[in-house]
């Protein structure tokens, strides 16, 4: 905790009794409460923050007064520091982090430090959800589950209790879910099981990551893992980790975080100020570092009107995420705030703040209201914590009327949205903020197949467009198109924590089932809730068994095919696609598309509401027109469209509210800590320093410390380097170091089979990436990558010498053993998606020492800062291409000692030419990093 005593605001700390209990607080309006009035209030929780840590070393006077003179016309250079209340990992960004954290012990130790002091300082939460794959979608179905995972045990929910006795009949058995063991009476049940058998593959191919994050959770003071199968991090964290308030020792303050993964920012919706970071900046915070970063501009967006009965909250938020990426907020907050606002549920808040790396802003923030305090009560949180919270939240001014517009504060810039305008629509089929309105989506599509290779466009030649092909599955035929739906996943937090999507999923299947209408077999349909309470709330209100019958099961409770988890398509269809060079379709409810992403098979992936995703399930293709082409006919061979089986809102909310009840919230989390009876069965001796073992493929010591010295070098610029990969525009993280499966035809397959692992036990990418030669292997490993170099998209490039073609890592390798250090060359938003330290880490090892790209996306340009990789950015008007630039030339980057923020540069070519470009060191911390090597390198030697 932040000492009170040498703080030169302490003059502003005020004791308030609440309830039985003396409480303090900083009271920011002492400092000037005309200015304070002014600020939006996600730069009210910056200020709160920069008060109560002030000890003039990490935090300065002049910092407090920098926020507290926030205007729309300050400085854009400004730069502050903000120390986060707590930290949020998933596993496949969170065992990187504790890798790190064993090496480190290991390296401090190694220097002659205490390894002991390589702790979190700054409490963190590490959800394993990323593990989880559908490779089973369809099940037998049997009797209810214990949502959630954990261990069954006697709950009250509703009207009912519900015990492990052995002699007790199921009382909700009319409701058949999955699950191997009845959690009523503990007997097994038959047949084969999705859920199950997903998970029993999960701990199979990742027992050995498990052991280590287990090992964590014992070595690693204040961090608690909470076990697979427990839920999705963002939902996890919403419904149950955010404490929206902290009380440390009778001091409160707001809750605030930062984590690994770019929807961290799903919080905001409850008022919680988060956003993700690279996982090297979060082991930063871990230790007690301040993040370092430009006060922001802050753009309010304004909310008025109402949503129509037709229109889902996923409709809203790829409506702004359009507009926002038309606006262009990068690197800014946007806060919400307007009349409309208060008629959105916390959870329709959440589902926007969720896509906010989609429209590109730091954070996207909703302060706490009444609604955030209903939510609080409808999830189970204490009655006594919650008045805390209200009487905290109004006396330091962070609790929003949104109806009073005297409330509203100064922005930057004002944007504004109708919710009456907003209409049913999809975003794809390579991007999220393509949106396309549902009445659009089969010109779209078919307009989408003529256009050139791009964003929006496949280049099928005209003759070729109406092809069809025939294949046989399960003993019947179909025929698959382009434009045929092959996955159908109702997937991800952005929509699963929504209880009136699901909801509304469920009552479309139910009127879709009683109609007659089916789901063809051969489409992978699959439903993976961010929490256990999903199931109960589904099968209290009657739904599941329709979901069930349209092929959407319960495959396991984690991010899964949003995250590129979709597992295998049947051969048969797979062998269709490509034989007919198909551009075959996935339909999913989650936040990102980005090719290559959900199925190397699925070339268009669109994002849609859950209700959707059933509706394109139903019709088996997006090239559709649903106002004039049904769905299929009935049983009495009539046509049925779906405006006859939409629900309504007040339909959806009706239920909502008779089904979604507190006592689900705490049975599910009061079991979320005691994992399941393979989490359980993992038996790991606690030991200060990890034990590193040679011969395993998913734990590695990383090279990253191993010949640092106590003594600082100066850093070495670039010389004479070749040019790895020569890119365009919107190169993602996903291109740059992909999650999901190891193809066998790939540098990492190569790797893992000279290690005797054959091909069903790689696993994916990100579930390996504890181990560096396996994450090195796969860097730039998408088969989508477009290298201009090349003629044709694959993780392939051109060793310059002997112009000879060869995987990416190889032709690196081959530098390395030359004496060469490489670059990239890039277009504009480098490094956009997913927050990912891999996408920097990978190409550090690769030798990549520098990257020259138009912009870059936030985050990941603070990774590259991270690893001591410089992050070049061209000069307005400039590009590669208005250069000349080939690719082949060699480069040379000399470094001043002075450098400094947004120096210009000169970068030389062997051919004579020079350019200039801006070195995009946005701080001074961010240099200080640099020179050190990285940010680790920074916190070992401050450790010593």
């Amino acid at each position: 905790m932040a000492s009170t005593e040498n703080n030169p605001f302490k003059s502003t700390l005020q004791t308030v009794k609440i309830g039985a209990e003396e409480c303090r607080f900083y009271d920011l309006s002492k400092l000037d409460a005309g200015k304070l009035k002014k600020l939006p209030f996600s730069v009210r929780v910056l200020l709160e923050s920069a008060v109560r840590n002030c000890n003039n070393f990490h935090v300065l006077e002049k910092d407090v007064q920098n926020i507290l003179n926030w205007s729309p016309a300050m400085d854009a250079s400004v730069e502050i520091p903000f120390k986060p209340a707590r930290v949020i990992l998933q596993d496949f960004t969170g065992v990187p982090v504790v890798v790190d954290f064993a090496a480190m012990r290991e390296a401090v130790k190694r220097l002659g430090g205490d390894p002991h002091k390589i702790n979190p300082i700054c409490p963190a939460d590490l959800v394993i959800d990323h593990s989880v794959q559908v490779d089973v979608s369809r099940s037998a179905h049997h009797y209810s589950p214990n949502p959630g995972g954990g261990l069954a045990a006697s709950a009250k929910v509703g009207s009912e209790v519900r015990s492990r006795s052995t002699t007790c009949k199921c009382p909700r058995s009319e409701f058949p879910v999955l699950d191997p063991v009845c959690p009523f009476h503990g007997h097994k049940t038959s047949g084969a099981d999705a859920l199950e058998k997903n998970q029993e593959l999960e701990f199979e191919r990742n027992k050995e990551r498990f052991a280590f994050l287990k090992w964590g959770a014992q070595s690693l003071q204040n961090m608690l893992i909470v076990p697979p199968g427990s839920g999705i991090v963002h939902q996890v964290n919403l419904e149950y980790l955010a404490r929206v308030t902290f009380n440390e020792e009778g001091l409160l303050y707001p809750d605030s975080v930062v984590g690994t993964d770019s929807h961290t920012t799903m919080i905001n919706g409850l008022g919680v100020l988060g956003w993700g970071v690279g996982g090297i900046e979060a082991e930063a915070v871990m230790l007690g570092q301040p993040i370092s970063m430009v006060l922001p501009e802050v753009i309010g967006y304004k909310l008025t009107g109402k949503l129509s009965q037709l229109v889902t909250s996923t409709d809203v938020v790829l409506t702004i995420t359009k507009h926002l990426r038309q606006i262009g907020v990068v690197g800014k907050f946007v806060e919400f705030f307007g009349p409309g606002v208060a008629a959105l549920s916390i959870a329709d808040r959440a589902t926007i703040s969720n896509m906010c790396p989609e429209y590109g802003a730091t954070t996207a923030f909703f302060p706490v209201d009444l609604q955030s305090l209903a939510y609080l009560r409808q999830t189970g949180r204490d009655e006594e914590k919650i008045g805390q919270i209200e009487q905290y939240l109004k006396a330091t001014h962070l609790f929003r009327d949104y109806n009073n517009a005297d409330q509203d504060p100064l922005f930057s810039q004002v944007e504004e949205l109708d919710l009456s305008t907003v209409v049913p629509c999809c975003s794809g089929p390579k991007m999220p903020h393509d949106k396309v309105p549902v009445t659009e989506m089969k010109a779209d599509f078919e307009a989408c197949l003529n256009n050139k290779i791009g964003r929006k466009g496949y280049a099928i030649p005209q003759d070729k467009q109406g092809a069809e092909f025939p294949f046989v599955y399960e003993g019947q035929e179909y025929t698959l198109k382009h434009g045929s739906v092959v996955i159908a996943a109702i997937t991800s937090c952005t929509n699963t924590s929504n209880p009136s999507v699901m909801l509304g999923a469920g009552l479309l299947a139910k009127k879709a089932v009683e109609a007659g209408l089916t789901v063809k077999p051969y489409i992978k349909t699959s439903l993976s809730p961010g929490s256990g309470v999903v199931t109960y709330y589904l099968r209290d209100s009657g739904v599941t068994e329709y979901l069930q019958k349209l092929g959407f099961d319960i495959v396991g409770y984690g991010c899964m095919t949003c995250i590129g988890n979709s597992g295998p398509l049947p051969q048969e269809v797979g062998d269709a696609i490509e034989k007919g060079d198909l551009v075959a379709c996935g339909v999913l409810s989650g936040n990102r598309n980005f090719e290559g992403r959900i199925h190397p098979l699925t070339r268009a992936n669109y994002l849609a509401s859950p209700p959707l995703v059933i509706a394109y399930a139903l019709a088996g293709t997006v090239s559709i027109d649903f106002d004039t082409e049904p769905l299929g006919t009935n049983l009495e061979g009539k046509p049925v469209f779906l405006r006859d089986i939409w629900p309504s809102r007040d339909e959806i909310m009706a239920v909502e509210q008779q089904h979604v009840v507190p006592a689900m919230f705490n049975d599910v989390y009061s079991r979320i800590s005691k994992g399941n009876s393979r989490w359980n069965a993992l038996d790991i001796p606690e030991s200060e320093l990890y034990a590193w073992d040679e011969k395993s493929t998913y734990i590695k010591n990383p090279p990253f410390f191993q010949t640092m010295t106590k003594e600082l070098s100066p850093p070495p610029g670039v010389k004479d380097a070749h040019v790895l990969l020569n890119l365009g525009d919107s190169v993602t993280t996903d291109h740059i170091s992909p999650a999901g499966s190891i193809a066998r035809n790939s540098a990492a397959a190569r790797y893992l089979s000279s290690r005797g692992l054959v091909p069903r036990e790689f696993n994916s990418y990100g579930s390996r990436r504890g181990h560096d030669e396996v994450m090195a292997c796969g860097t730039f490993a998408n088969i989508r990558l477009v290298n201009k170099f090349l003629s044709k998209p694959g993780p392939r490039t051109i060793h310059i010498p002997s112009d000879q073609e060869m995987d990416v890592y190889d032709v690196a390798m081959r530098y390395k053993s030359e004496g060469r250090t490489a670059i990239i060359l890039a277009g504009k938003e480098y490094g956009s998606g997913s927050s990912r330290d891999w996408a920097a880490k990978g190409p550090w090892i690769l030798g990549v020492r520098a990257v020259i790209a138009e912009s870059y996306e936030r985050i990941h340009r603070s990774n590259l800062v991270g690893m001591g990789i410089l992050p070049l950015q061209f000069l307005p008007g400039q590009t590669a291409q208005s250069l000349a630039l080939t690719g082949r030339e060699l480069y040379t980057i000399d470094l001043p000692d002075t450098l400094t923020t947004g120096q210009i540069l000169d970068v030389k070519m062997d051919d004579g030419r020079t350019f200039k470009v801006k070195a995009r060191f946005d701080t001074e911390v961010e240099l200080t990093y640099f020179r050190n090597g990285g940010i680790l390198n920074y916190m070992i030697r401050r450790m010593l």
